[in-house]
């Protein structure tokens, strides 16, 4: 079934965008595990090739006039959660069927290669990016809450663009149209089915 998106957000379509020295970006989760896991082709639901290309030309053009690429602490647990998703899909892949908690507990090396893929992941963004920080407070959770019942968001997301609200940043780096029911951002993609649906609803920015 197609989604049905109504656009919130200003959308810009990075195909047709050059960053600048001036912009901040925070950039997503799933961009930082297409860019750095070495082994996300390999899994049962490989990243498509454009968002592999697309937002590493994006990036690597981000870095090259020197844009300023921020990362969430709150990304650590979603990259964890991820790459030992997708580690245990390669070792499924070839040795039957484990279980994440079996995988997890039972074989020793193969989570070691969990915990190295993430060291090593978290060690790139730590050189590419800045930190952008938040205190998870009562309040955060409250503002999160709220933000939950008119905001298509998942939990990770939530919270991620609370940090945002509080370091003043606007634009966001992803694929995920979720972000995209979001008044006060600009998501800056390559998702065809985004980028169109903000063309027809007239919220598609050129720069």
């Amino acid at each position: 079934m197609s989604i049905n998106y109504t656009i919130q957000a200003e959308v810009v379509n990075i195909r047709s965008d050059s960053p600048k020295p001036e912009d901040t970006f925070l950039v997503d989760t799933n961009v930082w595990y297409w860019l750095l896991y070495s082994r996300a082709t390999l899994t049962n639901s490989p990243p498509r090739t454009y968002q592999i290309r697309d937002y590493y030309s994006y990036i690597m053009n981000s870095v090259s006039v020197k844009s300023l690429l921020c990362y969430s602490g709150f990304s650590l647990a979603e990259l964890a959660h991820l790459i030992e998703k997708a580690e245990l899909d390669i070792f499924n892949g070839t040795s039957g069927t484990v279980k994440p908690k079996e995988y997890r507990h039972n074989y020793s090396v193969e989570r070691s290669r969990v915990v190295t893929e993430v060291k090593s992941v978290w060690s790139s963004i730590k050189q590419m990016a800045v930190p952008i920080n938040l205190t998870l407070d009562e309040s955060i959770t409250d503002a999160a809450l709220n933000r939950f019942q008119t905001q298509s968001l998942d939990g990770y997301d939530l919270l991620i663009l609370e940090t945002m609200e509080k370091e003043g940043i606007v634009n966001v780096i992803t694929d995920d149209g979720d972000y995209v029911t979001v008044p006060t951002i600009r998501v800056f993609t390559t998702n065809r089915t985004v980028i169109q649906a903000a063309q027809s609803q007239g919220k598609l920015v050129i720069r």
